[in-house]
């Protein structure tokens, strides 16, 4: 199942329709934090706002939630493999052309690891606490 939660996030992230060989190293980078998300903002475009904003956190939240529960690892350990996911994710962005690659998708990316890791953590130390029914 984590197999195909990473091919769908490639998916949608790299491996895209507009993927061509021919555009190697075409992608942008953006470098600058929210910069896409205040003109948004300004034109009142809020759902696409939300949707960008919540998306990056939302699709890494699963990966979290995996490496948590399987590693048992301290959230931040888990928190610095999202980084190092999402960065090669943004990298195959910009070599293949597919996207604009962002520091803002490295953050948000990095805390939706965060937050699905400690979610993870907290059920378990939560299910640890229950006492036992007869």
């Amino acid at each position: 199942m984590f197999i195909v939660y990473l091919l769908i996030l490639l998916r949608l992230t790299v491996f895209r329709p507009n993927m061509s060989f021919q555009r190697l190293f075409s992608g942008r980078i953006n470098a600058r934090l929210f910069r896409e998300y205040l003109p948004l903002l300004r034109r009142g475009r809020w759902m696409r706002s939300v949707y960008l904003f919540g998306g990056n956190i939302f699709c890494f939240i699963p990966f979290g939630m995996y490496l948590q529960g399987r590693t048992g690892w301290r959230p931040g350990a888990v928190a610095a493999l999202g980084l190092l996911l999402s960065l090669l994710i943004e990298t195959l962005q910009y070599v293949l052309g597919t996207g604009v690659s962002e520091l803002d998708d490295l953050i948000l990316n990095t805390l939706g690891t965060f937050i699905g890791a400690l979610c993870v953590r907290l059920w378990m130390k939560r299910q640890r606490k229950k006492p036992e029914r007869p």
